[in-house]
């Protein structure tokens, strides 16, 4: 009889412990459905934002281009604008030359005592 007893607490506790293995087991599928499903929501999302990130790429590329035109169209323009600049420097360089050296010339003559007179052309 105890052997009896033995064998029916084994059968019971081994029943018992299969219950709680399909529970746990049961509870692990769920968690892994879910798991899945996040993982595809994830994989979409990233799909999304890399077709996005390749427009923004794109368009990104796009307007560097346009102003890299730009720029070379306005080239010209700086580099006449810088040589204009250096004229200007020159033709003022000539004047102040010139304005020194006539200064000059009247300190000269006032220095010796002779009326100057100065005409402008």
């Amino acid at each position: 009889m105890t052997i009896q007893l033995s064998v029916t607490l084994i059968a019971v506790a081994f029943a018992a412990l299969a219950a709680f293995g399909i529970l746990t087991l049961r509870k692990t599928m769920t968690s892994l459905d879910e798991t899945n499903k996040t993982l595809g929501e994830v994989r979409n999302a990233v799909h999304g934002l890399t077709r996005e990130a390749q427009t923004l790429i794109h368009n990104a590329n796009q307007v560097t281009m346009d102003v890299k035109g730009k720029m070379k169209a306005v080239d010209p323009i700086v580099e006449s604008a810088h040589d204009v600049g250096e004229v200007l420097h020159h033709v003022t360089s000539s004047v102040k030359q010139a304005t020194s050296a006539t200064l000059q010339k009247v300190d000269e003559q006032r220095a010796h005592g002779h009326k100057v007179n100065v005409k402008v052309k």
